[in-house]
């Protein structure tokens, strides 16, 4: 019993979040040239650009689809039996995942592909178990940092993942490695998680006899009963709003470096990387200070509409380098939303739901992007710039939403919980 008291629960969540992020990053330049590239795309070369565009948006929009489904199923059974055993199964679902990936690569099977994104989609949901250890074992005025330290992992994936992703898929670096690769490397990766959470993850939880009936459309129907819950009603809907534009910037954004300054696969990963580091250095360290000082409520209130103006800067500039000077401040706006987000919803929940309340946040999280790849592989066919147009716009509306609806009363609760 004393050696388990010395493991770091918030040690384990971190590196459990970095990998699995790693895997998510690692996948993001080579995905577009999977449909766009004529050199290595798996469909047919007779397969029109604007038939090209579309499918890569369902592509895009199956893995949180499925998740849209899988995390509130997997949010409620880790109250039920508890965080480490539900996260374990998860992980091997996500494991299968990624290794069908590969094969769907090699063997050019766009239905495999299409299927091994959905699989870890479900099993995606495993970031609500992360969450709900996490606010197990943090007190109410430490949730926004400790949310903060889960972002930093979130961004040190993305710094990684990325770049990994461009460079393991570069044939012109090592003669064998091609678009699978990188797949390979994240199930390996996943192995090493898998490992790690049965050594060195701690249950944070005990179950309690109130548990909860499960079904397949458990999202839709917690969706509905969150949105029932006065106190919920307008985070939520603020969350919904500023990750349907987050969607659009981060699975389109890339095809616009490649449409506008003709990126290559690892300038792609490269450019990512960076943008995690800003993350990574958000979360980790200035949103820890500014927790200290500010209400989750008030940092929101810059952070939503600094990060609306700072994606719709980003279509100004013309020379590829003025990027590396703009999307920091992409980054440190995103990596003051997203945690002060989480600590709101954390703190409005029950200690019992914590694990159901932040797998709803995660479902709504997942609806919001699923939808934006289906609509904007339309709006690619008519002007590359669209999306992120559009990113910008509902980010802004986001902060509208709450801005002018947050009410006293519940931004009191959160900012007792904080002080």
């Amino acid at each position: 019993m004393a050696e388990k008291k010395k493991i770091s629960p918030i040690l384990a969540i971190f590196i459990t979040v970095f990998i699995d992020m790693l895997g998510i990053g690692i996948i993001i330049p080579i995905t577009p040239n999977l449909f766009l590239s004529p050199e290595h795309s798996i469909l047919p070369h007779d397969v029109t650009l604007h038939t090209r565009n579309i499918m890569y948006g369902f592509l895009a929009a199956i893995f949180p689809f499925f998740q849209f489904f899988g995390a509130p199923i997997l949010g409620t059974l880790a109250d039920k039996y508890g965080r480490k055993r539900i996260l374990q199964f998860t992980l091997i679902g996500t494991f299968v995942g990624y290794v069908l990936f590969a094969f769907a690569i090699h063997l050019k099977l766009v239905w495999l592909l299409f299927f091994s994104r959905a699989l870890p989609g479900f099993m995606g949901g495993n970031i609500a178990i992360a969450l709900a250890a996490l606010a197990d074992v943090s007190k109410p005025e430490e949730k926004a940092k400790n949310f903060g330290i889960v972002g930093m992992a979130f961004g040190l994936g993305f710094i990684l993942g990325p770049a990994l992703g461009g460079f393991l898929s570069d044939t012109s670096l090592v003669s064998w490695f091609d678009a699978a690769t990188p797949l390979w490397f994240t199930a390996l990766l996943t192995v090493v998680n898998m490992f790690y959470v049965y050594k060195q993850f701690p249950e944070t939880f005990t179950p309690t006899a109130n548990t909860k009936k499960m079904t397949m459309f458990a999202g839709i129907h917690n969706l509905k009963k969150a949105f029932g819950l006065v106190n919920m009603r307008v985070i939520l809907l603020t969350i919904f709003l500023q990750s349907f534009g987050w969607s659009f910037f981060m699975q389109f954004n890339q095809i616009y470096l490649l449409e506008k300054f003709h990126f290559s696969t690892r300038q792609i990963g490269l450019l990512f990387g960076y943008i995690g580091i800003w993350i990574a250095i958000t979360q980790g360290g200035i949103t820890r200070q500014i927790s200290k000082r500010f209400a989750p409520p008030m940092v929101l209130r810059v952070s939503l509409l600094g990060l609306a103006i700072a994606i719709i800067i980003l279509l100004i500039p013309q020379q590829s380098y003025l990027l590396y000077f703009l999307n920091p401040f992409v980054a440190i706006f995103q990596g003051l939303t997203q945690p002060n987000q989480t600590s709101i919803v954390s703190s409005l929940a029950s200690k019992e739901n914590q694990g159901e309340m932040l797998g709803i946040q995660q479902s709504l999280q997942s609806l919001a992007f699923t939808i934006p790849p289906i609509i904007a592989g339309f709006l690619l066919n008519f002007d590359v710039a669209l999306p992120m147009i559009v990113a910008a716009a509902m980010t802004l509306m986001a902060w509208v939403v709450f801005f002018f609806n947050f009410k006293t009363s519940h931004k009191s609760a959160v900012e007792v919980a904080v002080e």
